[in-house]
């Protein structure tokens, strides 16, 4: 009976034992071990594992993105006033490997020490070295950048392994009657801004209005130009063709003048050969039959020839006699003798 119980108590702690020393260590995290308050070098990764219970205890530390959130953050700016920064997120990252060291370095809260007191430190020394209006307005925007720089640099040199992704920084909290002038000062810049971008409208529609009244002035002046050589051209045109038409016009009346100068020339050639003693006779001779009339003789007129009625043969026979005595009285003549009366008009 006594073995029994005895039995059945080792079976109970033994089943306590398991169940106490057996641990789920999630994705993301590692697990670090402590014996006696001493680190164990041992890390384990993500599973199920055994320890022994009540002489080995552990932590998890977490190796993927976390955000470490530093809330209400005093600090004072060097004209005295203080403020508070209502929340500062620190984005990290813990390098697998660097988890043992920085554990046996700064605790399993790390960030705590790392992190934690680092903003408190950084931003104190950013105010302390600024005016309210240059961390409330002006410099506010470097804050996040600048906290990152300086524990990035700080993590460097003390902690190893552990990355600062990112920093947000909120608005800090001010005085109630420092804020009032705050509000009230962005009123104003509110509405200069404002005003000022009428103004801008106002000038940007005037200088609307003026280029498009320069482009206006400018397609007119181009329209004007354009039609000015147009005509210019067309008067170009108009004196192209009248020198055309002079040319051909001078072109034509030299022809005609060196034809009609040819056909003179030949003319003359032609008639300085034909006019030879005989053809001179000849028209002469032409000449006096082709008048009308004929007066000669010494006492003129002894012979008369109508050459308007058809002569007859005693007509011819009598004229024969009279132009015979007269010769014979005459004895000698010659053309000189001979005067042509011109035709007498009925």
């Amino acid at each position: 009976m006594a073995l029994g119980a005895v039995l059945a108590g080792l079976v109970a702690i033994i089943a306590l034992s398991a169940q106490l020393g057996l641990h789920k260590v999630q994705e993301g995290h590692v697990a670090v071990y402590y014996r006696g308050g001493a680190l164990l070098k041992d890390l384990n990764q993500p599973g199920f594992h055994f320890m022994f219970p009540f002489l080995t205890s552990f932590r998890f530390v977490q190796t993927t993105l976390q955000t470490d959130e530093v809330t209400n953050v005093p600090c004072g700016t060097s004209g005295g006033v203080m403020i508070y920064f209502d929340r500062v997120e620190v984005v990290n990252k813990l390098d697998p490997a660097f988890v043992h060291d920085i554990v046996r370095n700064y605790t399993a809260d790390y960030d705590r020490v790392l992190i934690f007191n680092k903003v408190h430190h950084e931003l104190n020394q950013f105010c302390s070295a600024h005016t309210l209006q240059e961390v409330y307005i002006d410099y506010f925007d470097r804050i996040d950048e600048n906290l990152k720089s300086a524990l990035q640099k700080d993590l460097e040199a003390m902690a190893g392994g552990l990355q600062i992704q990112a920093v947000r920084v909120t608005k800090p909290k001010i005085p109630q009657s420092i804020k009032a002038n705050y509000e009230h000062m962005e009123g104003e810049k509110t509405r200069l801004l404002v005003a000022t971008q009428k103004q801008r409208v106002v000038e940007k529609e005037a200088e609307t209005d003026r280029k498009r009244a320069v482009i206006e002035a400018e397609k007119h002046a181009q329209v004007a130009k354009i039609q000015y050589q147009q005509k210019i051209m067309e008067k170009e045109s108009q004196k192209q063709i009248a020198e055309i038409e002079d040319q051909t016009l001078l072109a034509r009346q030299k022809a005609r003048a060196d034809a009609e100068f040819y056909m003179a020339k030949k003319i003359a050639e032609s008639n300085k050969v034909k006019l030879t003693t005989e053809y001179l006779e000849l028209q002469r001779i032409k000449a006096i039959a082709s008048n009308s009339k004929i007066y000669y003789g010494t006492s003129i007129p002894k012979f008369f020839m109508d050459s308007g009625k058809p002569a007859t043969s005693d007509t011819l026979t009598a004229a024969t006699d009279v132009f015979s005595e007269d010769i014979d009285s005459v004895g000698s003549w010659s053309t000189d003798d001979i005067t042509v009366a011109p035709p007498v008009k009925k």
